[in-house]
């Protein structure tokens, strides 16, 4: 799992957040399977695409998810260099031979349509031309509702991370047979 703040449990308990959540029903599969979060708080697509290849060669991961651009979008930074840094990290994940599931995210509308249009066009772009896996909006069904968002508004509060943890399930389960 490489992500940032959304997949790091930001202001909850560790035991609280999607990926640990994640974590013990993976382990309870048959087979079981088991999850390294290599996700940092404030990770952006650049930086994650630089910590990638020695994750890759540490863990040798089955799937690879990347939760990585709301940081970049959050700092308005253009999404051509998002959109390469997401499609290398595909590549490199592909090359190590993971299975790859990409997981988006929307950005508050104050950025405008236009920004937040083409970040979704991104992801969606990603997927199609890559051919990996999609959850267009991690935060679906729990973005819009402020008792299930920290104060920041950014990040979900404990309550809401099963359902995060579902979002992301729609997607992975298909990866892991």
């Amino acid at each position: 799992m490489l992500g940032d703040s959304l997949s790091a449990a930001h202001n909850i308990p560790v035991e609280s957040g999607w990926v640990h959540l994640l974590g013990d029903r993976l382990a309870k599969m048959e087979p079981p399977w088991s999850v390294v979060n290599a996700s940092i708080s404030g990770e952006t697509s650049l930086s994650g695409r630089n910590r990638l290849p020695a994750l890759l060669a540490k863990v040798h991961p089955a799937v690879l998810v990347i939760e990585l651009g709301a940081n970049d979008g959050l700092r308005g930074l253009p999404l051509a260099p998002l959109q390469d840094n997401l499609a290398a990290m595909i590549d490199a994940g592909r090359q190590a031979g993971a299975k790859v599931l990409l997981l988006g995210i929307e950005l508050p509308v104050n950025y405008g349509p236009q920004y937040r249009d083409g970040l979704r066009a991104v992801y969606a772009d990603l997927a199609r031309d890559k051919q990996a896996a999609l959850v267009p909006f991690l935060l679906d069904g729990v973005a819009l509702k402020p008792e299930l968002m920290q104060e920041d508004g950014l990040h979900p509060v404990a309550s809401a991370e099963p359902q995060v943890l579902e979002n992301v399930w729609k997607g992975l389960q298909p990866l892991l047979h």
